[in-house]
Formats: structure tokens, sequence, C-alpha cells
């Protein structure tokens, strides 16, 4: 007999999103400048979804965008509590994570309530 959990994903089906869809939902976010969770609102797709459409499509940019370093990670955290009308929360991150979570901190440290890396 199968485990609980297998029952209910066997019948399951997947949503299939067509190439042109998925690039057009990656332009959102990058000629936008919308984040992804915003976008994910409101097209409804998971934003671990929407993250790899992006990563894939600025990789067929000619010049994609450098990455963000630890500060401008903090500030764009920091931008997301402010889009959700968030005062403070408790910080969480393993590896680069609990990295951008302490420099948060130090960068705002009345937004964290918490901070565990």
């Amino acid at each position: 007999m199968p485990p609980a959990g297998e029952d209910a994903l066997m019948g399951a089906k997947r949503k299939s999103y067509t190439p042109k869809y998925r690039a057009e939902a990656a332009r959102l976010v990058i000629d936008t400048g919308r984040t992804i969770v915003e976008v994910v609102r409101e097209i409804g797709v998971g934003e671990a979804l929407l993250g790899r459409w992006v990563a894939i499509e600025r990789s067929r940019m000619g010049d994609p965008p450098e990455a963000l370093d630890a500060d401008e990670r903090a500030e764009a955290a920091v931008q997301c509590l402010d889009t959700a009308g968030v005062q403070s929360a408790a910080m969480l991150g393993l590896s680069w994570g609990g990295f951008v979570a302490l420099r948060v901190a130090l960068a705002a440290p009345q937004r964290v309530r918490a901070d565990m890396p």
C-alpha cells in the first residue's frame, strides 16, 4: 500500500505553460521593475516557478544585469516589507540568506523583531 501522500499526488495534473507565456511573464518582472511577488499576485503562478522563468529569460538577454550584492538585497527585503505593509518581521535565512538577514538588521534595526541567521 503506497504512503498516504502519494495517493493524493497520483491523479494530480500539472499546469502547462507555453514558452511564449513563460517569456512574457518573465518580461513583466524584467521590463517593469516589479518584484516577482507582485507579478505572481497578478498572474497566479508560483513564486519559484516565475523565478525560474525570470532566470531563464535573463540568461537569454545579451547583457544580463549584475547580481545584487548583500546590501542591495537587504534594501530589496526592506522594500518588500514596505510593499506588504509590514512594520517589522523576524528575519530567518540560511547561508547567503542569513547574511542578507544580518545586513537588514544592521541597515534597518527597527524593522527586525528577531534575527535568526
